[in-house]
């Protein structure tokens, strides 16, 4: 419930500073993409020399209001999964693998209880949705993109864990330096994302299957 309740609030804090940026860009102020620049705009707000209608400035102040109570909320929300992760045996364990933090480790502790359902790492991987799409032509296969079947918030906390060990590269080498640059040369860092999240996955499952702590060495 706690990350059911703290996915709602992410979507509406999203929402929020969307509709912010949105309603900048009308006179004219426009920024990209990104909490960072969103943050950007909430300053000038307090700029008295930023000419900005009297209504204008009061539905602004009721969204940038909103936004920093979200804010508070999802913190609140972090900071007990965080506890859990420190008592819960399984989500600490999953923690000693990169790219997974408390968030994404209690979530997989709390929706998967007995690993021994699925017969294979694999076959973990693909209820998350992360195995591609087999199509079959002239006795060739070839991969698609992913069915993104299965529980779509493990699957996005998964992807964002792949993210950040695709960026550093200590992360990498952690999981396998070689294959993951190999990739990257020959695709997309989005691509290599997934590829690395669906190894995070079968990883997962082994650890939960055999109880042992990450080994780097035996990853790579």
């Amino acid at each position: 419930m706690l990350h059911r309740a703290r996915g709602l609030l992410v979507r509406q804090r999203t929402m929020t500073a969307c509709a912010i940026r949105a309603h900048f860009a009308e006179f004219g102020i426009v920024v990209g993409q990104g909490r960072q620049r969103v943050d950007g705009l909430v300053d000038l707000l307090d700029d008295d020399d930023m000419t900005l209608p009297a209504h204008a400035r009061i539905a602004l102040a009721v969204l940038v209001n909103q936004l920093k109570e979200l804010d508070r909320q999802v913190e609140a929300i972090e900071r007990e999964l965080a506890q859990i992760q420190r008592v819960n045996p399984m989500a600490k364990l999953l923690s000693s693998i990169p790219g997974i933090g408390p968030i994404t480790a209690t979530a997989l502790a709390a929706t998967v209880p007995d690993a021994t359902m699925f017969r294979s790492g694999r076959e973990f991987a693909a209820w998350l949705g992360l195995t591609p799409k087999q199509n079959s032509t002239g006795g060739k296969d070839r991969l698609g993109r992913i069915t993104k079947q299965g529980d779509s918030y493990l699957r996005h906390l998964l992807v964002i864990g792949a993210r950040n060990v695709v960026r550093y590269p200590k992360a990498r080498s952690r999981v396998g330096g070689g294959w993951i640059e190999a990739l990257l040369e020959r695709r997309r860092p989005l691509v290599v994302a997934i590829a690395v999240a669906n190894k995070l996955a079968r990883i997962v499952w082994a650890m939960m299957i055999t109880g042992e702590f990450y080994r780097p060495k035996l990853a790579a």
